[in-house]
């Protein structure tokens, strides 16, 4: 069986890999891995770190790059891959551009795509943007769903897809068998010097289209306050690399000795930073499924999530970008102690770790079941 998956940013590739791992393992599957380069130095970080064996670099990165000539691009040099490799299925993952166009490319071709991370919905179609139309459209295109949770599974049912629907956890669950080390030595040198036992650490992310601008100023500005009241905690922020979201850290939070503004962690500092840390508060969505499975409280810092699950499991909470909001939830969370435990207690929804060896199992029966 030829399998061939696609990915082509950070986050993509901190799920796909774990994957990619145990599909070259199978003496029965012939793993080809094309990734597109929709992020670079931060996509290659993580293969380097899974030690992934590449087949294709579509290499699309360009200056100034849109949403258009991203999808052009990958759509335009996939074809030729496809159309040599002509694999039996193709593996896209979660809510990507780089998913939605591969999928497509592949239906052009007509081959098989397998939507790993399926049926995730917020059910609005701006946000997050461009992912939640990016996923909706993967999954019309997509033959088989490989879904994180019951709940994923119910939202595609709902939309008319019945077959080929598979609850298997969430891959990211077991990148951490690869990613979380004792006693591990921080790349970051810088992270090294925080004490984590003895201060609290706060772990924040906040790069989203939609908060930039004054949402992102809400954030900083709520956790400028936090951190100049209390020294006893530690924010560490790594920043991403769009300059607008730069300037706004560096402008707010640049001068405050508790708030450490680094560049983009790779997934190995990351995923053990996180492992440490007492909070996360976060927009991103990968970590709203990562920390639960470290035990770790979640504040999102968006007005809806894609992951219900956990918020419902009690992991996670939605705090919105409202900078009092944000404020007395952060503050409620570190000073009852009821609360936190609830949090860090509570059971996360998303898997065992093992949900890449189902996909391979799922993917080898159905192909010999149409042999």
């Amino acid at each position: 069986m030829k399998v061939m998956s696609v990915f082509g940013t950070r986050p993509e590739a901190i799920k796909m890999c774990p994957l990619v791992k145990e599909l070259e393992k199978d003496p029965a599957i012939k793993s080809i891995v094309c990734l597109t380069g929709q992020h670079k130095e931060m996509l290659q970080q993580v293969v380097d770190i899974f030690k992934i064996n590449i087949s294709y670099n579509l290499d699309i990165m360009r200056p100034q790059q849109t949403l258009t000539t991203i999808t052009v691009d990958i759509l335009k040099k996939i074809e030729e891959v496809l159309k040599r490799e002509k694999p039996d299925i193709v593996l896209v993952h979660g809510d990507t551009t780089t998913s939605f166009v591969a999928a497509l490319a592949s239906f052009y071709q007509q081959i098989p795509v397998g939507h790993v991370e399926a049926g995730l919905r917020t059910f609005n179609k701006y946000s997050p943007y461009p992912e939640e139309m990016n996923r909706c459209l993967t999954g019309r295109i997509a033959e088989y769903h490989f879904a994180p949770t019951k709940n994923n599974q119910k939202n595609l049912q709902s939309e008319g897809i019945s077959n080929h629907i598979y609850v298997t956890g969430n891959t990211v669950i077991d990148a951490f068998k690869t990613t979380v080390k004792d006693n591990y030595c921080f790349k970051r040198q810088e992270l090294n010097q925080i004490d984590f036992n003895m201060k609290r650490c706060v772990l924040l992310t906040a790069h989203r289209r939609e908060n930039i601008g004054v949402p992102l100023e809400n954030i900083c500005e709520a956790v400028a306050e936090l951190a100049k009241e209390d020294k006893n905690i530690e924010f560490i922020y790594p920043v991403h690399l769009n300059p607008v979201v730069k300037n706004t850290a560096e402008r707010i939070l640049g001068n405050i000795d508790n708030v450490h503004l680094l560049e983009p962690l790779d997934v190995e500092d990351m995923h053990n930073v996180m492992s440490r840390c007492y909070l996360v508060m976060t927009d991103s969505g990968g970590l709203q499924e990562e920390a639960p499975s470290l035990g770790v409280p979640v504040l999102v810092l968006r007005t809806e999530t894609e992951r219900p699950e956990a918020v419902e499991a009690g992991t996670v909470k939605v705090i919105g970008v409202d900078k009092e909001k944000i404020y007395q939830n952060v503050r409620i969370v570190l000073d009852d102690k009821e609360v936190y435990e609830k949090m860090a207690h509570a059971v996360n929804p998303y898997g065992d770790g093992h949900a890449s060896e189902k996909i391979i199992k799922i993917l080898k029966d159905n192909m010999e079941q149409n042999r």
